[in-house]
């Protein structure tokens, strides 16, 4: 789960990180509470070091189904660091279960933390951290749908992301960076989602006391730039994820937003999202034809629009406002996480039909030109 590439504001130098050299299977890492893990394969790599198939050390070899993904950086760089503080004090597995039993929650889709630590190799430090293992990312699934998700799926997803969001917000954080990438499907259960990469996320409420609304250039268009929120110019609060959440509602059920042609000019999406919570109804039309317009989306933007910087946002009431629009296309919230194309929308293999289709025909068009040039004879 390699956080992914964010677009960088005007004026904001590229941040010079090393890469973590490529250790052999079968490498041994111990944590900082002594237990030790052996790393498998890299099964993937960010822009800060690796991420190895790993399992509790033993004399077998880390095979294809571990249950433990380990990430691994050079000492020096910053990325994992800021992930690893809020894995440790929100990601613990007691900390998950409990809330999960008070919640009466079946599954919450917050990765747990099983352990991290300092490694050493040829003279050189890393540090590591252990969670579970995940499978595919939503990105992917979007894009297998033609950039388009059931009003169902979305639903059912941003009912989870509520439940993820409660609990970290609860833990006195805010995720900042939520998008189809940073949420992956359960390596054991396709049905289960998790919101992942915590490299962003913002201690708001250190100790209980939130901090003051004031502009920080620091983190001055933090995030991914087509979904981040208009707080994220000036400093992240919890009802900052729930913006970034109606955007990606809206762009998984209508296949676009309309900045995004123009991610280049953080200004200009910035002016576009302002525009958008002034006028609600009008940006719903501009997204939806009017038969399509889900009115529980309007409904929960115009909840998040109403909350003021400091306010607890009204989980449940938006449950509910979702849960109405599942009773509106007459489904239920169920167990079953369902990625079909939805109707209209392309598939990526109709789309690559479609192409050669125009190639092959441009090529026998081209032929038959030849042909009757006599440049060429059959």
């Amino acid at each position: 789960m390699p956080p992914k590439a964010k677009a960088a504001g005007k004026g904001r130098a590229p941040v010079k990180r090393k890469l973590a050299e490529e250790f052999p299977p079968g490498e041994v890492l111990t944590d900082t509470g002594k237990k030790s893990w052996k790393l498998g394969v890299p099964v993937g790599q960010g822009g800060f070091g690796l991420i190895y198939l790993a399992d509790e050390n033993s004399a077998k070899s880390v095979g294809a189904d571990a249950r433990y993904v380990i990430k691994v950086e050079p000492s020096e760089n910053g990325p994992l660091f800021s992930e690893l503080k809020f894995y440790m004090r929100a990601a613990k597995p007691d900390l998950i279960q409990s809330w999960m039993r008070s919640r009466k929650l079946k599954h919450l889709g917050v990765p747990r933390y099983w352990g991290s630590g300092l490694h050493e190799r040829g003279g050189k430090r890393y540090r590591f951290m252990v969670i579970d293992r995940l499978g595919t990312d939503l990105q992917k699934k979007f894009e297998e749908c033609g950039k388009r998700f059931p009003r169902k799926l979305v639903l059912q997803l941003s009912l989870r992301l509520l439940d993820i969001l409660e609990y970290v917000h609860d833990h006195e954080y805010v995720h900042a960076d939520i998008k189809a990438s940073n949420l992956m499907l359960s390596h054991s259960d396709p049905n289960q989602v998790y919101l992942v990469d915590y490299g962003l996320a913002y201690r708001y409420s250190p100790d209980g006391v939130p901090k003051e609304y004031k502009e920080d250039p620091k983190r001055c268009h933090d995030g991914t730039i087509e979904f981040t929120s208009i707080d994220a110019h000036k400093g992240a609060c919890r009802r900052s994820d729930l913006e970034i959440l109606c955007y990606c509602m809206v762009q998984w059920l209508c296949g676009r937003l309309p900045w995004e042609d123009k991610l280049q000019d953080p200004v200009y999406v910035r002016d576009s999202k302002i525009k958008c919570q002034e006028n609600i109804s009008q940006f719903m039309t501009k997204c939806f034809s009017s038969q399509d317009k889900p009115d529980e989306i309007q409904k929960f933007m115009e909840e998040v629009k109403s909350l003021g910087y400091q306010d607890k946002p009204p989980y449940e009431k938006l449950r509910s406002i979702l849960q109405a629009g599942l009773k509106t296309i007459k489904a239920k919230n169920d167990d079953k996480l369902e990625f079909t194309p939805v109707n209209g929308a392309a598939s990526p293999r109709a789309q690559v039909s479609t192409h050669t289709l125009i190639h092959t025909t441009t090529s026998a068009i081209q032929v038959i030109k030849l042909l009757l040039k006599g440049i060429i004879s059959l």
